[in-house]
């Protein structure tokens, strides 16, 4: 199973980047073949529709789930319209939450929240 976090760097023991849309890096977990860094700043830096974007992004990658802090309004449905569950991973390294999700313990995200301007 591929497993996106929104980073704030490109490193596993860099922290989860609580804004999913604007994330400055998601890294993709797939398992035993390793992490792989993908450089948000296209997306992050966009006017408007970063939620959107960066929920493409991820899918074009083969995610089943985000782990992050926050979903927009935007990025919420455009997830769900992709099959991929967002978890709360609010102040955990990217190793932690990894580690957090295997175990069961992260909360599903089960409604947007606010959107994050830059």
């Amino acid at each position: 199973m591929k497993i996106a976090v929104s980073a704030q760097g490109p490193s596993a023991d860099d922290k989860v980047d609580e804004r999913f849309g604007r994330a400055r890096y998601f890294i993709i977990s797939s398992g035993t073949d390793g992490l792989e860094v993908i450089d948000n700043s296209t997306n992050r830096n966009a006017l408007q529709a970063a939620g959107i974007a960066s929920a493409e992004l991820i899918a074009d990658h083969g995610a089943e789930a985000v782990l992050t802090g926050h979903l927009g309004p935007k990025a919420f449905p455009a997830l769900g319209l992709a099959g991929i569950k967002g978890y709360s991973a609010i102040g955990m390294t990217v190793r932690e939450a990894l580690a957090a999700f295997e175990a069961g313990t992260l909360a599903e995200l089960t409604e947007a929240g606010e959107a994050h301007a830059h």
